[in-house]
């Protein structure tokens, strides 16, 4: 068991959210359940989405989800992005802003390519905010234009 582990608290659907997460990322499972009655809903699980633990819990309408916490997605490049983009969207998630979509569960996920951080990790101050500056124009976060605003700094 991991010292510290993200607990989410869903309204009720954390039994769709696990199989969605556990379906769309590589290196998950569902570890463990806790059903309310034999045949009754996930009350409660352990499962692990690319590989990070988490804890879930069905903890009624009193719960929900805020921007303050995210899940961050590292992608190799572009493909990448685009391919958990496209799960996300076709989930019924809802791209927001610089690289952040709503999942229908109501948790927000930062879908970022490796080379966002390469490029905002510059000595250039100049080229950093140029970067920074094309990042906040977009929704889905475009590699090819990221680099554009970059090089053209």
């Amino acid at each position: 068991m991991n010292k510290v582990t993200p607990f989410l608290m869903f309204n009720d659907q954390l039994e769709a959210a696990i199989e969605f997460y556990t379906a769309t990322f590589p290196d998950s499972e569902i570890r463990n359940v806790a059903r309310a009655g034999e045949d009754g809903p996930i009350s409660s699980a352990e499962f692990v989405v690319g590989g990070q633990r988490f804890m879930g819990y069905n903890g009624g309408s009193y719960f929900s989800f805020s921007e303050g916490f995210s899940l961050y997605v590292d992608c190799a490049d572009q493909d990448e992005v685009d391919e958990y983009w496209e799960k996300l969207v076709k989930a019924g998630a809802e791209p927001t802003a610089c690289g952040w979509i709503k999942n229908p569960f109501g948790l927000s996920w930062q879908i970022v390519p490796r080379r966002f951080n390469e490029l905002i990790s510059d000595s250039d101050p100049k080229k950093v905010k140029a970067v920074m500056d094309a990042m906040m124009t977009m929704v889905k976060l475009d590699v090819a234009e990221l680099e554009r605003a970059y090089n053209e700094a």
